[in-house]
């Protein structure tokens, strides 16, 4: 296969006809003058002719070399046109594909889809939900160009952004003794019998961690892979549970005639993050910063319309 040429040596071989001295066409490019020298060298090899008349006392081309300086300042001014282009292309337009984990997604798009179709009008928006194992295999795969999880999560490879705070409320009944409580602690709940989802949603490991709970205290019998599915097996009197206060404005609990109550302890509130994930390097960093601060905004919204409700 035959050898071509680089931009960056007929970068060199433009400047050097532009300013007809290899010292000047070397300030120009910010380079050393051997390395410029060598550049030009290079590209004389591949084309396997050569381009600068060096017998001459002063600067001068070859035919060739007369021919090529066209054809080459061509090239090194597409080149730059597509550098301009790319810069100046908005973000977050065209394609996007976000994936999300079914105890975000749900409840986080009903509120974010107004503000990103405001803001971003020329997004196609791809949703894909599935658990934050699969979700991260598709980020570094490149199936996937962000993802929408719940950290902290071991993501080798991805950068991520923290853009929410999800605290959990507890879910029961409401003739459960603990149902006209203003709010329960981690203390009250080593005395439940928690149902939570299934092992593989990180939701469970989260809630456990946060809430400084064990698996023994979770109900061995049953798992839910929903949380829809988890507030009717509350609802049906199995036991109770932990929910994201995100899905319980979303009146997931209310909806089934449950209570949802705040978890406090000491005046803080256990919970989980949400946070924004990308493969490391990938050349949407920045897209995925101004989706992070779309986000961002959402959440706080959210937040000021939960405190004002008395929340």
């Amino acid at each position: 296969m035959a050898a071509f040429p680089t931009l960056r040596q007929m970068q060199f071989f433009s400047s050097l006809v532009r300013h007809g001295s290899f010292s000047g066409a070397a300030k120009e490019c910010c380079v050393s003058q051997s390395t410029l020298s060598a550049g030009v060298k290079e590209f004389e090899t591949i084309l396997d002719a050569p381009l600068v008349d060096r017998s001459a006392k002063r600067f001068a081309l070859t035919t060739l070399g007369e021919e090529v300086a066209g054809r080459a300042e061509e090239m090194v001014a597409l080149a730059e046109e597509m550098v301009r282009i790319a810069a100046a292309r908005p973000l977050l337009t065209g394609d996007l594909r976000l994936g999300l984990i079914p105890t975000i997604g749900p409840f986080l798009l009903p509120g974010l889809m107004p503000r990103l179709d405001e803001a971003y009008p020329d997004l196609r928006l791809y949703l894909r939900e599935d658990l934050t194992e699969n979700l991260v295999s598709g980020l570094k795969a490149g199936r996937l160009d962000m993802a929408v999880i719940a950290l902290p999560v071991e993501a080798e490879g991805l950068d991520t952004l923290i853009f929410g705070e999800d605290p959990f409320v507890f879910v029961c009944r409401p003739d459960h003794p603990l149902a006209d409580e203003d709010a329960v602690t981690s203390a009250q709940l080593d005395a439940e019998t928690l149902l939570l989802l299934e092992d593989g949603h990180c939701l469970r490991d989260h809630a456990l961690s946060a809430c400084k709970l064990q698996d023994r205290q979770v109900a061995a019998a049953f798992g839910a892979t929903s949380l829809f599915t988890l507030v009717q097996m509350v609802r049906s009197g199995l036991g109770t549970t932990l929910l994201p206060r995100l899905a319980s404005d979303a009146g997931l609990a209310a909806g089934a005639g449950l209570r949802a109550i705040p978890v406090r302890d000491r005046n803080a509130s256990p919970s989980r993050d949400l946070g924004l994930a990308w493969r490391r390097g990938s050349d949407r960093e920045e897209e995925a910063r101004a989706l992070a601060d779309i986000l961002s905004a959402s959440r706080q919204r959210a937040d000021r319309t939960h405190a004002g409700q008395g929340g």
